[in-house]
C-alpha cells in the first residue's frame, strides 16, 4: 500500500499558508485595548476569552472534520457534550476526597480520570450514533439535520433520565481555585489551563494530521474523497475513526465548558451547539486551522463585548460570522472540494 499512500500525498495540492486571517486576532486584541481602557482588565478579558475560545475549539474541531470528510452535518453533536459534562459530575462526585484536597496532585489525577472517562463514554456512544443514525442518511443533508436533531432531543432525554432533569454543580478542585496576578491583573488559575490544554490539542491535531499517513490520508479525504478511495482505501473506516474522537473531543470540550461554567444542564448540548457552528462557518468547513482561529476570534469578541456593551454580546458572534463571510465566502481558510 505503500505507493497508493505516496500518490494520495503527492495528490494534495499544495497552497501557499495565508497567514491574513492569523493577523485578525492581534488586530481584534489591540482595537479592544483604547476602548477598555485598563491594561489589567484587558489581560483578565483576553485571556477569559482565550480560554473560551481553545474549549469551544476543543469541542468543534471533531465536528468540522466531520463535515470535511464526509458531508454530514451532526446536529446532534451536542449529546456528546452533554454526557462528558454530567460524566464528570459523577466521577468527581466519587472522589470528593481528592477534588477537595489541598494536594494539586490529587486533583490533577481526579479531573484527568473525569475527562478520561468522560471522553471513553462519548467517543463510545459517538460510535452507535454513527451506526445507527449517521450512516444511513449518508449523502442526503436534508434527512442528516432532521435525523440528527432528533438524535440530539432522544439523547437529552435519555440523560435526564439518568441525571435528572435539574442542574448539577460540577465545581472546580480546591487547587484549580482563586486567580494568579500578572502585574495589575488578576487571571483565574482554570483559565490558563483551559489556555494550555487547548494549545496542546490543537498541537497534537495539527501534528497528526501533517506528520502522520492517517493525518495525510485525512487531509486528502477531505479535499478528495472519491481519489482516496480509488487508490483503495476505506474512508468509511477513516470516518468512523474521526467520527469517535470527535465524538470523544467534544466529551472532553464539555468537561472544560462544566468546569468554566461551575454546573451542568442537560440542555447544555444544543445551547453550544448554535456557538459551534458559527465557528466551523467562520473558519472554513473542514478546516482545523479555521476552526481554531474562528473559535479564539469568537471567545475574545464575546468577551470584550460583554464587557464594554453587554446588549451586543447576545449577537456579536452572528455579527462576527456575517462581517467574515462578507469579506470571504466560504470562512477564513476554506477547504477546496474536487
Amino acid at each position: 500500500m505503500n505507493a497508493p499512500a505516496t500518490t494520495a500525498v503527492e495528490a494534495l495540492p499544495t497552497v501557499k499558508p495565508d497567514r491574513l486571517p492569523l493577523m485578525l486576532l492581534p488586530v481584534l486584541a489591540l482595537v479592544a485595548l483604547p476602548l477598555i481602557g485598563s491594561a489589567s482588565t484587558w489581560v483578565t478579558l483576553t485571556f477569559a476569552g482565550l480560554a473560551m475560545g481553545m474549549i469551544i475549539f476543543i469541542i468543534a474541531s471533531g465536528l468540522t472534520l466531520v463535515f470535511g470528510l464526509m458531508d454530514v452535518l451532526n446536529f446532534g453533536h451536542g449529546v456528546f457534550i452533554t454526557l462528558g459534562a454530567f460524566m464528570a459530575t459523577s466521577v468527581l462526585g466519587l472522589m470528593t476526597g481528592w477534588t477537595t484536597s489541598t494536594s494539586l496532585l490529587l486533583n490533577l489525577v481526579a479531573v484527568l480520570a473525569a475527562m478520561l472517562v468522560a471522553m471513553s463514554v462519548a467517543g463510545g456512544v459517538g460510535a452507535v450514533f454513527e451506526r445507527v443514525i449517521i450512516r444511513p442518511v449518508y449523502g442526503q443533508p436534508l434527512k442528516q439535520i432532521l435525523i440528527t436533531m432528533g438524535g440530539m432531543i432522544v439523547g437529552e432525554e435519555l440523560i435526564k433520565v439518568v441525571w435528572g432533569p435539574q442542574a448539577r454543580p460540577l465545581l472546580l478542585p480546591t487547587a484549580f481555585q482563586g486567580s494568579i496576578l500578572l502585574g495589575d491583573a488578576a487571571v483565574e488559575k482554570y483559565r490558563l489551563i483551559s489556555v494550555v490544554l487547548g494549545l496542546i490539542v490543537f498541537a497534537i491535531m495539527t501534528w497528526v494530521l501533517t506528520h502522520t499517513k492517517v493525518g495525510l490520508l485525512i487531509r486528502a479525504g477531505v479535499h478528495d474523497r472519491e481519489m482516496v478511495e480509488s487508490l483503495g482505501y476505506r474512508i468509511r473506516r477513516l470516518f468512523i475513526g474521526v467520527f469517535v474522537v470527535g465524538s470523544a473531543l467534544a466529551g472532553l470540550g464539555g468537561v472544560m465548558w462544566g468546569l468554566y461554567q461551575q454546573s451542568v444542564i442537560p440542555q447544555l448540548g444544543s445551547q453550544v451547539n448554535v456557538l459551534l457552528f458559527i465557528v466551523i462557518i467562520i473558519g472554513g468547513m473542514g478546516s482545523v486551522t479555521g476552526c481554531f482561529i474562528g473559535a479564539m476570534l469568537v471567545g475574545l469578541l464575546a468577551n470584550y463585548t460583554g464587557f464594554l456593551v453587554p446588549k451586543v454580546a447576545l449577537f456579536s458572534n452572528i455579527l462576527l460570522m456575517v462581517i467574515v463571510l462578507l469579506w470571504r465566502p466560504e470562512g477564513l481558510y476554506p477547504v477546496g472540494k474536487k
